[in-house]
């Protein structure tokens, strides 16, 4: 990891997403993939995602054993050492709690709760469409 990479967190709304519809997200994934940010990732974001993934898109094992993999390779897994209570939707509190302990500057979300936060300490909230914006350059 190089000083001017920018250190973020994927909700995980974003990286389904990028896996089910592409588009937008689906950019800014491949942004991690040529090495120009470095996202970071909990235990509990990865379950969720999972969760999501199995339940709302009938994932297979040998789905979720690909990007699981996909994760291990081109994310910064965290664990989280503070509990925060910010928001009213307990998952997005996690999302916080992985920005933190990362040492992010960016939270890279579609949910409205965290978009209205604009930012919390000095973590910034944008939404995919935003963010393609900062981080092209």
């Amino acid at each position: 990891m190089t000083k001017n990479q920018l250190r973020i967190v994927f909700d995980t709304n974003v990286i389904m997403s990028s896996i089910i519809f592409g588009g937008k997200p689906k950019k800014i994934i491949r942004l991690v993939i040529e090495g120009k940010i470095v996202p970071f990732i909990s235990q509990s974001l990865q379950a969720e995602l999972s969760e999501v993934l199995i339940k709302k898109f009938q994932f297979t094992t040998g789905k979720l054993k690909l990007l699981e993999e996909f994760i291990e390779e081109n994310f910064k897994i965290v664990y989280p050492s503070i509990s925060l209570d910010i928001v009213s939707d307990k998952d997005d509190n996690r999302v916080l709690e992985t920005a933190v302990e990362g040492k992010c500057q960016y939270i890279i979300t579609g949910d409205n709760d965290l978009l209205n936060l604009n930012s919390y300490k000095e973590i910034k909230t944008l939404s995919p469409d935003k963010s393609l914006n900062i981080f092209k350059n």
